[in-house]
Parts: structure tokens; C-alpha cells; sequence
């Protein structure tokens, strides 16, 4: 299982986003520039978080995106669902009906589930939930703990910066 470059892209943007001032927004621009990274796909990606409501577009020259939420209310489930969808990981086409030796596919039906689909599913639900009991706040304030005086200075100096 692998998860899109933009899961990583949205986490980075987003952990920076959490220290701006309350209607303070942020551009495209600026969040590339700090991660070193397109502003082509990062755009695509806001766009993703913008219509999971993660993030709001605020328009006109001093525009860009903020939260849309508290921090601790987004979870990083809600992040990579917004980037990735809702759809189960492993997708079970049924192949197991056409196999050659099976002479009645209506054998199969809903009262015998491929016990793949389950077991797979089974675990992407426990991952799902583990993943929807951090939040953002969770992330910013524990990587935050090991950000020296100096590298919250040049952070702060950053978003500072950007007003």
C-alpha cells in the first residue's frame, strides 16, 4: 500500500498553517517555496483539502488558503481521505467467480464474502480509526517539542514575513 506524494505535501503545508494568526491566509506560492516543492501539484492538492473543508480560499491580493478548522479538529484520516477519497485501499474484483474450476459462480453470494475483502478491510477500518486519534494540533505540538529556540524563531520570522 502507498500513499500519494500529496498525503505528504497536504501534512507539511498544513503543519505550517497551524501557527498563522486567526484570519491570516497563506498562498500557494509561499508553501511550495518553504517545502521546496511544485506549486502546480501543491495547487491541485489545496484543491483536494479546500472541498473536504479542511482548508478555505480566501481571495484578493493579500489571499491565499487557511485552516478551516481548528487543528485539533482535523484529523490526519481527514487528510489523507481529502487527498486520497474514501475508498477502501484493496478493491476486490470477485475473481475467485471466475475461476475455471468453479462450475456454479452463484455459489459465491453475500452469505460467503471473499475472506480477502474482509480480512484487508478489517484492517484498513483499525488503521482508519488509529488514524482519526491524531490530529494536526497532535502532530504540530509534538514535532514542535523538538524545534530548538532558534528554529521557532526562524519560523515565527517566516510568518511573520508573510504580512
Amino acid at each position: 500500500m502507498q500513499l500519494s506524494i500529496g498525503v505528504e505535501y497536504a501534512f507539511h503545508s498544513l503543519f505550517y498553517m497551524v501557527d498563522l494568526p486567526e484570519h491570516k491566509s497563506v498562498g500557494i506560492r509561499e508553501i511550495a517555496k518553504l517545502n521546496k516543492i511544485t506549486e502546480s501539484y501543491l495547487s491541485k492538492v489545496f484543491a483536494r483539502l479546500r472541498k473536504a473543508g479542511i482548508v478555505r480560499s480566501i481571495a484578493g491580493v493579500k489571499g491565499g488558503y487557511e485552516l478551516a478548522r481548528r487543528a485539533e479538529d482535523i484529523s490526519f484520516w481527514d487528510i489523507i481521505e481529502a487527498i486520497e477519497g474514501a475508498s477502501y485501499f484493496f478493491q476486490c474484483v470477485e475473481i475467485r467467480k471466475k475461476n475455471i474450476f468453479v462450475d456454479d459462480p452463484g455459489l459465491f453470494t453475500d452469505k460467503c464474502p471473499c475472506l480477502i475483502k474482509v480480512v484487508i478491510q478489517e484492517a484498513e477500518d483499525l488503521m482508519r480509526e488509529r488514524l482519526k486519534t491524531r490530529s494536526l494540533r497532535w502532530l504540530h505540538d509534538q514535532v514542535e517539542k523538538d524545534f530548538t529556540a532558534e528554529k521557532k524563531k526562524t519560523i515565527a520570522a517566516w510568518a511573520r514575513d508573510l504580512f
